[in-house]
């Protein structure tokens, strides 16, 4: 079996997409969301890092060490916070003490994070030089265990890289429309791995989701959501409304029955592995409603 079969086999269909947590909450309260996540049935549980975030790499130790019946993925490790070579001997280090139940997500984040180091935004330019470091250092000195490596991707280009370069892709913040459009980049031999936002509840409270979602975008000028969802067909006035169709896409809403049926459509049409960010104002909330809808949605 290869790396990809067996990674596919390990994290089933459905996973759970936390907000990366601050480092003011004690770290236990990490723990037994994850361990709560675990016990609902959910096969892996991604979360990433950013401004006043927990380090993810030394987080994802104590994690995975505490709860030892899941996968943990990274959505994402930020490449500006580290340089290639740590992230790779990173990823070594959790993966031989965790066989099988490390993913390493990789992003280029967003212009204001490279612009506060100084640093010009390339993000394909950087990732393609970022991934060169780390197979190098896979080359010097090979991983006892080896991992998947999947990239933050929305874009052709960075998608074309994670299918030449990687081993799949983690798209974040996209419409239902973009899995089928990801997958015919990546062909069918790399993973597909879509962050999805749910919401249990109604369009309207969606509605406001996805206002707050394209604000927030325009606020930080990450322009990649943008173009993304534009390249995809959804207009200016899609987005600035946001129009029924596209909040319909954005979010899956509804009851808990509703948005399992509108996963499965996300698995028909390319993923091979869902991962769900529900609609909530904190850190226990999100988990909460991920444990309300584990028994319609976990497969």
């Amino acid at each position: 079996m290869t790396l990809i079969e067996d990674t596919r086999a390990r994290l089933g269909a459905v996973g759970a997409w936390l907000p990366s947590a601050p480092l003011a909450p004690p770290p236990d309260v990490e723990r037994a969301a994850t361990r709560r996540l675990a016990d609902a049935g959910y096969r892996s549980v991604w979360s990433g890092e950013g401004p006043g975030t927990r380090e993810v790499f030394a987080a994802f130790g104590d994690l995975l060490g505490a709860v030892p019946d899941v996968v943990l993925g990274t959505g994402i490790a930020n490449l500006w916070a580290r340089r290639g070579v740590t992230a790779q001997k990173g990823g070594a280090t959790l993966a031989h003490a965790h066989p099988g139940r490390f993913v390493l997500g990789v992003g280029a984040g967003h212009a204001f994070q490279a612009a506060k180091l100084g640093e010009d935004y390339r993000p394909i330019d950087r990732m393609r030089a970022y991934l060169s470091d780390m197979d190098a250092a896979e080359a010097e000195n090979p991983s006892p265990v080896a991992f998947p490596r999947v990239l933050a991707a929305v874009g052709p280009k960075m998608l074309a890289l994670s299918r030449d370069h990687a081993d799949g892709a983690h798209p974040f913040a996209q419409p239902v429309s973009h899995t089928p459009y990801a997958r015919e980049i990546l062909g069918p031999g790399k993973l597909l791995i879509p962050q999805q936002t749910v919401l249990l509840g109604t369009r309207e409270q969606a509605r406001e989701t996805v206002r707050h979602r394209v604000a927030q975008s325009l606020a930080h000028r990450v322009t990649a959501y943008l173009a993304g969802w534009k390249r995809l067909g959804y207009t200016a006035a899609d987005i600035d409304g946001p129009s029924d169709r596209f909040v319909d896409d954005l979010v899956l809403w509804g009851d808990a029955g509703t948005i399992a049926k509108r996963v499965g459509e996300l698995l028909d049409a390319g993923a091979d592995h869902v991962l769900l960010t529900p609609a909530a104002p904190t850190f226990e909330s999100t988990v909460d409603a991920l444990v309300e809808l584990a028994p319609e949605v976990v497969r």
